[in-house]
């Protein structure tokens, strides 16, 4: 099974959850909802999951072996990094662009003095 897109939904700043990621699988299976997570300096992602009655998770949908678990890990990681950096990239061009802006006050009038009789 080839991963043939990896779509980063959905960043965030705040707390461990860093991002919402969708993989679609030959072109023709999604796979939404696959969170991107940030603890202790180290990203890993978790599979999409529900809550069972007795208040614990179980995976909707999760990789049969490692080898594919890190496959797709490594696939998920790499579109959040180039994801991060393109919205690092346009937060800085903003503010160069709002740094240009003029602040909307008027330039003060220059005062001459009056000529001498």
């Amino acid at each position: 099974m080839l991963i043939t897109d990896v779509k980063v939904r959905k960043l965030f700043d705040d707390g461990p959850m860093k991002a919402i990621v969708s993989v679609t699988f030959d072109s023709q299976l999604a796979l939404h909802d696959i969170k991107v997570i940030n603890v202790r300096d180290k990203h890993f992602i978790v599979m999409p999951s529900r809550k069972n009655p007795d208040g614990t998770y179980r995976d909707i949908v999760h990789p049969i072996n490692a080898d594919f678990r890190a496959e797709l890990e490594a696939a998920v990681l790499r579109a959040y990094d180039e994801e991060v950096a393109r919205a690092e990239a346009a937060a800085a061009e903003e503010a160069a662009a709002a740094a240009e802006e003029p602040t909307g006050e008027e330039p003060e009038d220059e005062v001459y003095p009056e000529p001498a009789d």
